[in-house]
């Protein structure tokens, strides 16, 4: 057996092995990391006796101990359910009315919409329900089926224009343009008229050749002033709030060929309870009345 070689720089012994010129010296692990390692070793096999951890086709072997993290989730979704119960029985039985006049149930209620708006209704409306084109904003005072609890109910429990649901929210604008019922120039003076029932910009001339073809095509829905009829599902086009846009030629386009969004029935997909509590939280956005 050949003696091994001392390193000059480091005293330390070398293994003999050596690449390129470069020699490996022969440093024994730490005992306290090949205790510590030995420790881990044992410990695993002790957490495989004990504990699920071996997967099998369609379930981990059980462990002596029979624990269960999903068991003891279910116990602790099952604790907090039985903590909530007579809160959630409360706003079931209770009108929204009242429960908006109970401090505990009306900070339970908002909390618990707040969560279904996250799940249910901010891929639509966005996070901070301010809407975008085509979605309405839910903080300001702009309702088109109105926008006391009770409305907001109806509208969340049926949708709008959700052909499952025999009772949702329709309205259906005439396509002016497509169908022919108006020319593009006819349009055009509706629009400027539009703008100028909203206080906004507009070319006088136009608005006022438009003006008669409000009356004559729109006011039965809009009124003669603008102002919407919820009744209808018609929109009040007079407080330069618009779902498509605010410029002459987007409102020309939805004179021309409307666009008709379209809203799911929450009543078929969420319970009675967390229609109630969504009802509430939007309503406390600030747009409610």
């Amino acid at each position: 057996m050949s003696k091994r070689e001392v390193d000059d720089f480091s005293g330390v012994e070398t293994t003999g092995h050596e690449w390129d010129g470069i020699r490996e010296l022969d440093n024994p692990m730490p005992r306290w990391w090949l205790w510590t390692f030995m420790a881990c070793i044992v410990w695993a096999f002790g957490y495989v006796i004990f504990y699920p951890a071996v997967p099998l086709l369609t379930e981990a072997t059980p462990g002596v101990l029979g624990y269960s993290s999903r068991a003891e989730l279910h116990k602790e979704v099952a604790e907090v359910r039985a903590s909530r119960a007579g809160l959630i029985a409360k706003i079931e039985n209770m009108p929204l009315e009242d429960i908006r006049q109970d401090v505990d149930l009306l900070q339970f209620a908002n909390n618990g919409g707040r969560a279904a708006y996250a799940v249910n209704c901010v891929q639509c409306h966005g996070s901070g329900a301010t809407g975008s084109p085509g979605y309405p904003n839910l903080n300001d005072d702009d309702w088109i089926w109105g926008g006391e609890l009770e409305a907001i109910q109806t509208t969340l429990q049926h949708g709008i224009r959700y052909a499952v649901d025999d009772d949702t929210r329709f309205s259906e604008m005439p396509a002016f343009g497509r169908d022919g019922l108006l020319d593009r120039a006819q349009i055009g003076a509706v629009s400027q008229h539009v703008l100028q029932l909203a206080g906004q910009p507009h070319d006088a001339a136009q608005a006022a050749a438009g003006q008669q073809l409000y009356a004559d095509n729109c006011a039965a829905c809009h009124g003669d002033k603008g102002l919407g009829d919820r009744e209808l599902g018609a929109p009040n086009i007079s407080d330069a709030i618009w779902l498509y846009g605010d410029s002459a030629t987007e409102i020309a386009r939805q004179i021309h060929a409307p666009r008709h969004g379209v809203m799911p029935a929450w009543g078929g997909r969420l319970d009675p309870v967390t229609i109630k509590q969504l009802t509430i939280y939007i309503h406390s956005l600030g747009g409610g009345e």
